[in-house]
């Protein structure tokens, strides 16, 4: 499946009628998006319509509780609309949401236990949102691209809006990282943000038809599509410039993949090389687990891109013990653990460059909570 192919297929989901003023009666003759039963991929739908109209709007904030803490004026007594399709895309999150007017408030680590920290690409095809930032106020419009950071400090409003939203975790990947690191808090322009954007409603058709299969190509070509069009302006780069984007936390990033391999690389290394607290440390890391989790989890996708390299024909447990496993069983358990397959799968072939965990159990669960647990399965 190419990328053009991905833009030129009918759109496959339902459009939703969008207008500031439209009435309750409008709003319930919308119904669910349809999605065709081709599609193999985990995904999940949310519509406000399901529960009462009196706790619509609480149902909606509670769907987005991971993202953002939301807000509204609307009168509750004649209900919220709010549908959302979401697709797990093993490396990506990639959301369909239609909503209601409504504010909206960032999770920082400082008031909630379990901050996520991922990248929000987002289009909006209806509506216009409004974000200010520490450093200043942007605006988003209809063909525009907006990219936010879950886990830094904004608020802001949304009118009655159609969205498109990928999540793009942290450490998927380094060049991805610096990209939208330098692009956070800003809208993309020019003629490569367009064909972003256009790759986007691309991707919101194609999905419905897209096999467990495609999986790899598809998160490749995202990789490459955000890579190409997300590279901010000089004076992107400007705006986005400020103290919170050189954070702590890139910085113990950073020292983490230069010593992967160190053996005695743990806690009491970050603290003594940030000159920071046990403590302080610890809550940079929460969101991801731990420390110690953390670095694991990158030593595991490591040795995930070493075996799916056919050029590296070193033995597993060498892998293994050069990632800092005492035995190839610890490593093999662990890396199963990661990512629901052997390392055995990938050397042979079975399995992508690009390791894809889908989160389990997504049917048996409150659809409310379902969002947050793909967005906290993105951090390993």
């Amino acid at each position: 499946m190419t990328v053009c192919q991905i833009g030129t297929q009918q759109t496959a989901f339902h459009s939703a009628r969008l207008a500031a003023g439209r009435n309750a009666t409008e709003k319930r003759a919308l119904g669910p998006i349809n999605t065709p039963q081709s599609s193999n991929l985990s995904s999940f739908e949310f519509v406000t319509s399901d529960v009462p109209r009196i706790r619509q709007f609480e149902a909606w904030r509670t769907n987005f509780a991971p993202i953002v803490d939301l807000g509204s004026t609307h009168d509750m007594r004649r209900g919220f609309f709010g549908q959302q399709l979401t697709w797990d895309l093993g490396c990506f999150v990639f959301s369909h949401v239609t909503t209601d007017p409504l504010q909206f408030r960032s999770i920082t680590r400082h008031h909630r236990w379990e901050p996520l920290d991922h990248f929000i690409l987002s289009v909006l095809r209806a509506g216009e949102a409004y974000t200010e930032t520490p450093t200043g106020t942007f605006r988003g419009t209809v063909g525009v691209t907006q990219v936010h950071a879950m886990g830094r400090s904004f608020h802001g409003s949304l009118t009655a809006s159609e969205i498109l939203m990928l999540f793009v975790p942290r450490d998927f990947c380094p060049q991805v990282t610096r990209t939208l690191g330098a692009a956070e808090f800003t809208t993309l322009e020019g003629g490569m943000a367009r064909l972003f954007h256009d790759y986007m409603v691309g991707l919101a058709n194609q999905l419905p038809f897209v096999q467990q299969a495609d999986l790899p190509a598809l998160v490749e070509a995202t990789r490459a599509m955000v890579l190409a069009c997300a590279s901010p302006s000089a004076d992107n780069v400007q705006t986005a410039s400020h103290p919170i984007a050189v954070t702590l936390l890139d910085r113990a990033q950073k020292i983490i993949q230069s010593r992967l391999f160190d053996p005695t690389l743990g806690p009491e290394t970050l603290e003594r090389e940030l000159g920071i607290s046990r403590s302080r440390l610890y809550r940079m890391f929460e969101a991801f687990g731990g420390v110690k989790h953390y670095i694991q989890h990158r030593r595991l996708l490591d040795a995930h891109a070493a075996l799916a390299n056919p050029s590296d024909q070193r033995r597993i447990l060498d892998l293994a013990e050069q990632r800092c496993f005492s035995d190839g069983t610890e490593f093999s358990r662990a890396f199963k653990r990661e990512f629901g397959y052997s390392p055995t799968d990938v050397r042979i072939g079975r399995r992508s460059n690009f390791p894809c965990r889908q989160s389990p159990g997504l049917e048996e669960s409150d659809p409310a909570s379902r969002l947050g647990t793909m967005l906290r399965r993105l951090h390993g």
